[in-house]
């Protein structure tokens, strides 16, 4: 129960986080034709991704508890884009090509289906 409060206050930060990043590109009126908010909260969660992830592995300063909820609390709210990259070059370190192309077209091409379902879904019941 420890490790779910922990990861539950590390999303609610990281929540707070992506917030801020978009919050600061509006108020410089920064957003422009490309969504840069999500795209620089994407980067940086994946390069805190990373960083944590092997400044962290195998080593003791951290605990178990701090590096789940660092990694699946904080960065899962921060950005779920830095774990689908982490995840994908998990599959090129392992040489796994097919799983790598597959993932990338599932996940994008679903996920960009989907949206458009939802849309036409929520336009339909609520026009």
């Amino acid at each position: 129960m420890e490790k779910i409060i922990w990861i539950a206050v590390a999303g609610g930060l990281g929540t707070a986080a992506r917030y801020g990043i978009v919050s600061l590109f509006e108020r410089f009126n920064a957003t422009g034709t490309f969504p840069w908010a999500i795209f620089t909260a994407n980067m940086a969660g994946c390069y805190l991704f990373g960083t944590i992830w092997q400044a962290t592995d195998g080593r003791t300063f951290l605990s178990d508890t701090a590096r789940i909820a660092i990694l699946v609390g904080f960065m899962g709210a921060f950005t779920t884009f830095s774990t689908f990259a982490f995840d994908n070059s998990q599959l090129v370190k392992a040489g796994r090509w097919g799983a790598l192309a597959l993932n990338l077209a599932l996940n994008n091409g679903f996920g960009l289906a989907l949206i458009y379902a939802g849309l036409r879904t929520s336009r339909a019941v609520w026009p």
